[in-house]
C-alpha cells in the first residue's frame, strides 16, 4: 500500500468536478480537493501567459497513478495538462489506510 498525490489544474469549476466525480465513480481516487481559483503565470510557446485555474489534490494510490493520468488527460481541455504526482512518505495511518480501501485493488 503506497499512497499518493497527485496534483493537476483546471481552468474551470465545471471541468474539475467532472473529473473528481470521474476519479471518485471509477475508484481510483478516494478523495479529490478542488481548491479556490487560483492565478496560474507561466511561458507556454514562447508567451508568458496567465490564467485562472481550479488547482486539485486528488488522494489516490501508486497501483492507480496510470488510470488517474488517464483520465486527467482524456478530461482536461489543454493540450499540455499540469500532472504531477507526489508520494506520501508519511501521514496519519488511519487516513492511509482509509484511502487504500477507498480505492479499488488493481
Amino acid at each position: 500500500m503506497e499512497s499518493v498525490l497527485v496534483i493537476t489544474n483546471f481552468p474551470d469549476k465545471k471541468t474539475a468536478s467532472a473529473l473528481a466525480e470521474a476519479l471518485i465513480e471509477q475508484r481510483v481516487a478516494a478523495c479529490v480537493n478542488m481548491l479556490s481559483p487560483c492565478t496560474s503565470v507561466y511561458r507556454w510557446q514562447d508567451k508568458i501567459e496567465s490564467a485562472e485555474e481550479i488547482p486539485m489534490l486528488i488522494k489516490t494510490q501508486r497501483q492507480h497513478y496510470e488510470r488517474v493520468e488517464q483520465l486527467i488527460k482524456i478530461m482536461h481541455p489543454y493540450e499540455l495538462p499540469e500532472v504531477i504526482m507526489v508520494p506520501i512518505t508519511r501521514g496519519l495511518p488511519a487516513y492511509l489506510q482509509w484511502i487504500a480501501d477507498e480505492t479499488i485493488p488493481v
